[in-house]
């Protein structure tokens, strides 16, 4: 090899360690705020009823059945996590206002397509019985029964999809099966929700289209 091709691995690799720090210095940038956000007495401004997509219900889940958090700065979101209730609204309503209950979700999404918000998108919902998913996630209820297809109104599939694409809107998740998953599907999970009757293809469908009509038009 020439002392003019040693030169220039020299170099490539040089510059390739550079570039290798320099992504491991960004990352410990995000990993120093991060930690920022998980020290005692630090959270964000909040206010009693504030939600956070537009149009919905607020009634508050009990203090028992979620753990205050700072999300997305302490905790990155960048899962939905689709459940049916097995009860109907005014039932799962009151079991997320039970501090026995142990469980919620952000949202519940009744037949009609009126969505209720009970947790905070900021805040951890005890919703899919696995810690790390529920830190990463937001979770979305759904009225209804997973063995009566007839539950899944379009008025819930359209007022659902709205509210999943802004989710993914304001948090960059990727409208697929990966990002979005069905509460059966989380890992250790023993539930069997959403079910077969639940229409994915649906329902991705319509929040891409969701996403596609509200995009934010582009500046020249």
């Amino acid at each position: 090899m020439t002392e003019k091709g040693k030169g220039r691995t020299r170099r490539a690799v040089l510059f390739g360690g550079l570039g290798v720090l320099a992504v491991g210095a960004l990352a410990a940038q995000e990993e120093i705020r991060r930690a920022w956000w998980l020290l005692p007495g630090v959270s964000k401004p909040r206010r009693e009823g504030e939600v956070d997509h537009p149009g919905v219900g607020w009634t508050a889940a009990s203090p028992a059945n979620w753990r205050m958090a700072d999300r997305p700065d302490d905790y990155r979101v960048d899962r939905i996590v689709v459940h049916v209730t097995q009860g109907d609204f005014a039932s799962s309503v009151d079991a997320f206002k039970n501090p026995f209950h142990k469980a919620s979700a952000h949202y519940i999404v009744r037949r009609d397509g009126h969505v209720e918000q009970m947790v905070r998108e900021l805040d951890v919902a005890f919703h899919a019985g696995n810690r790390s998913m529920n830190e990463r996630s937001v979770g979305i209820e759904h009225e209804g029964f997973v063995d009566r297809p007839q539950d899944f109104t379009d008025a819930m599939y359209a007022a659902s999809a709205r509210l999943a694409a802004d989710v993914s809107r304001r948090y960059r998740i990727p409208v697929d099966r990966k990002h979005f998953l069905g509460h059966s599907e989380v890992p250790g999970t023993d539930h069997t929700d959403p079910g077969p009757h639940w229409d994915w293809d649906r329902y991705l469908r319509m929040v891409r289209e969701e996403l596609s009509r509200t995009a934010p038009e582009k500046t020249v």
